[in-house]
């Protein structure tokens, strides 16, 4: 499968080895899989902007959310990424890209 990731924290690019990519690409995509309605993702776009509410563009399309997706998303995305060379602070802003 080739895919891209690309990553940014706080309006910073942060640097994905192999593994990291690997790793968003299967969370994000367990995550997506297990939302009403979605499919399989050729593009998906997720941020999580400076008030933490979090909009995902699958496709082309917004996947509408609620309160406990938005939560759980939120925590586990910023969980993953907090750890990450390059983030060295709150993650405040986040834009995460895949494309397959």
């Amino acid at each position: 499968m080739t895919r891209q990731v690309s990553l940014s924290v706080n309006d910073m690019p942060i640097d994905l080895d192999y593994f990291v990519e690997n790793y968003l690409d299967h969370v994000i995509g367990g995550i997506i899989s297990s939302l009403k309605d979605t499919g399989e993702i050729k593009t998906l776009e997720l941020t999580i902007d400076n008030e933490g509410q979090v909009t995902i563009t699958l496709n082309g399309a917004e996947v509408p959310l609620n309160y406990f997706p938005v939560e759980i998303i939120k925590n586990t995305i910023e969980g993953m990424v907090s750890p990450l060379k390059g983030v060295d602070s709150a993650v405040n802003k986040l834009e995460l890209n895949i494309e397959r």
